[in-house]
């Protein structure tokens, strides 16, 4: 994966790769963006992917700016044509690290999903997250802080992950209260920007947990923030997961210099107001289906504690 910093590596950065004419995946907010493009796919997200493979058909790459949400549909366009992807984040999602991908309707709604995305480039550009709102930047943050906790302990953690994992959650824990004070602030935007890149490195490397199991089954369902419901339940996931991975949490604990890891991760995630599964509309009754769907997830899988539905529902259940 080649990465660079800064929009104005972009052309090398295509050059390097052999792309000379790449089709753009990004919604009209980046319509001012100089960027080159062979053609263009404004509406993010989508459940066309068949429809954007065929546009992009004379492409020799994929150009993707923006959030998880855009840059999932352009991983599903890669494995629909097999063309390679550049990815330009605009959030802390961390979703331009991992070949995965869930599909998404214009409602949020999830449609499906898959892996083996080619990704090839990440271009960084802190000054186009100096706009983004302070809910979609706790939230995103908070995934990306997810990503550590959980490459810290699951069935595909390795050392390198680690390494990564702890100081993106080191790095986030530090710089995201400054962000969320003042959200102009490009000195924290970059640090928090460089924290989501390691982090995103460290879930491509080890993999996902239960906590995000559990997000990715409640926003698929509802159209939710993923970030958001990340934010809600990796406190739970960490409570469950402790008896079992006590000393990896310790360590997660050691780099956000605190005695309770999942106090403080409430406590960031409080800087976005994200408490409750009740505020984001969840319904109570649908709890036991969303555990039986969560349980099934790969997160869940690569748990490093089994999770029965009942469990995962009950989890659910404690973050209502």
């Amino acid at each position: 994966m080649i990465v660079r910093w800064g929009l104005g590596e972009l052309p090398e950065v295509l050059r390097e790769l052999g792309i000379e004419g790449p089709f753009l995946i990004a919604s009209e907010r980046w319509s001012k963006l100089d960027l080159p493009a062979a053609g263009r796919w404004n509406d993010v997200p989508s459940d066309q992917v068949d429809e954007i493979a065929l546009a992009a058909r004379d492409a020799d790459g994929l150009l993707v700016v923006g959030g998880g949400s855009a840059i999932d549909l352009a991983k599903a366009v890669s494995v629909a044509t097999g063309l390679p992807v550049v990815s330009v984040p605009t959030t802390y999602s961390g979703s331009e690290w991992a070949d995965n991908f869930g599909i998404r309707d214009g409602a949020r709604r999830m449609q499906g999903g898959g892996s083996g995305a080619n990704l090839a480039g990440i271009v960084y550009e802190p000054e186009l997250t100096l706009e983004l709102p302070l809910e979609e930047s706790v939230g995103t943050a908070l995934n990306a802080l997810a990503h550590c906790a959980e490459a810290l302990y699951v069935k595909g953690r390795n050392h390198k992950a680690d390494v990564l994992a702890l100081e993106g959650a080191r790095t986030i824990n530090e710089t995201l209260p400054r962000v969320a004070a003042d959200g102009h602030d490009r000195q924290a935007r970059t640090k928090l920007l460089a924290g989501a890149d390691v982090a995103g490195h460290a879930l491509g490397l080890a993999g996902l947990g239960l906590g995000h199991a559990m997000a990715q089954a409640i926003g698929g369902r509802y159209g939710l923030p993923h970030g958001a419901l990340n934010a809600i339940c990796l406190p739970a996931a960490l409570r469950f997961n402790e008896p079992v991975a006590h000393s990896e949490i310790a360590r997660f604990a050691e780099a956000l210099e605190t005695d309770d890891p999942a106090a403080r991760v409430e406590e960031l995630a409080g800087l976005g107001g994200f408490e409750r599964l009740r505020d984001l509309g969840v319904p109570n009754e649908d709890l036991d289906a969303l555990g039986r769907a969560a349980s099934e997830r790969g997160g869940a899988k690569a748990n490093p504690r089994p999770a029965s539905p009942a469990e995962v529902a009950e989890l659910m259940r404690s973050v209502w």
